[in-house]
Formats: structure tokens, C-alpha cells, sequence
């Protein structure tokens, strides 16, 4: 096995969870959390996550439930993460009532995380989107931010 030190650190939005029971996106987001389960990858989820997640059906719950703890990783939405969010809203990258995915971006950079994984089209895997938050990112020193759809991550051996 891959040392846990050198495995991609993925951060997993909500909508890639839910997506395991989605026609269109069940495929892939299940192949994601099969890399999960068996240690191929770490799973970086937040508390923003966690909360959404509360009101989310139970068997959405329970796809978290095989991921060993070993490769789960928690991390909190701080104050400098909101203060970056607020900043990708100034800066219009997104507007004010997209402020939940503004933060779900700046809680994966703030993290340094290998990747952030969504089926999101509209305010996060949107190549113009992509390329805002990043310039917002450096201008900040802030390092730029790999944003995917678990398609673009999982491997079709």
C-alpha cells in the first residue's frame, strides 16, 4: 500500500455523495469511493459537508460509512477561509447567495488539499469559475486549486 503521507488528499463536496445515487453520476462517484474504501485516496470532508449531510437522506449518510477512519480526514471551515470566501464573493466570482460553494472552495484551499471533487457545473466545476477562484487564490497567496468532477479523478482500467 501507498504510504497515507504520498495519497491524493480529495476534498468531497455534497454533491458527489448524493451522487451515488444519481443515474447520471453514480458510476463515477461510486469508483470514487471505492478508491476511498480500499486506501487508494483520503476523503477530506468538512464540517460544512457534515452539516449539509444532516438533512440528506440515510442511505446518502451511509455512503460514508465504508470509508475506513484511516482515510477520512475532517477539517473545519475557519476564519481565514471565510475571510477568503467573502473575497471570491468581492472579487464576483460568485454572488452572495452562492456564499455555501464560495466557502466549500475556500475551506479546500485553506486546506491545501490535492483536489476538490463536485458535481456542481454552475458555481464550482465551471472553467471560468475555475479560473476566478484561482486568481483570487494567488492574489492572495493562496496556491491554485485543482477543481474536478469525480469523473476526471477515477480510474477506467
Amino acid at each position: 500500500m501507498v504510504s497515507r503521507i504520498m495519497l491524493p488528499r480529495i476534498y468531497t463536496d455534497t454533491s458527489v455523495i448524493g451522487g451515488c445515487f444519481d443515474d447520471e453520476f453514480q458510476e463515477a462517484s461510486r469508483r470514487l469511493f471505492e478508491k476511498f474504501n480500499v486506501g487508494e485516496a483520503i476523503i477530506v470532508l468538512s464540517d460544512l459537508t457534515l452539516l449539509e449531510l444532516q438533512g440528506a437522506p440515510e442511505n446518502v449518510r451511509a455512503v460514508l460509512n465504508g470509508v475506513p477512519d484511516a482515510f477520512l480526514e475532517e477539517v473545519i471551515f475557519s476564519a481565514e477561509a471565510a475571510e477568503l470566501a467573502e473575497r471570491y464573493i468581492a472579487s464576483g466570482v460568485v454572488g452572495a447567495a452562492s456564499r455555501a460553494d464560495a466557502r466549500h472552495i475556500a475551506t479546500a484551499t485553506v486546506h491545501h488539499v490535492t483536489v476538490l471533487v463536485s458535481w456542481n457545473f454552475r458555481h464550482i466545476v465551471n472553467l471560468s469559475r475555475i479560473h476566478r477562484y484561482n486568481s483570487v487564490n494567488i492574489r492572495y497567496g493562496y496556491p491554485m486549486l485543482e477543481i474536478r468532477t469525480p469523473r476526471e479523478v477515477v480510474d477506467y482500467e
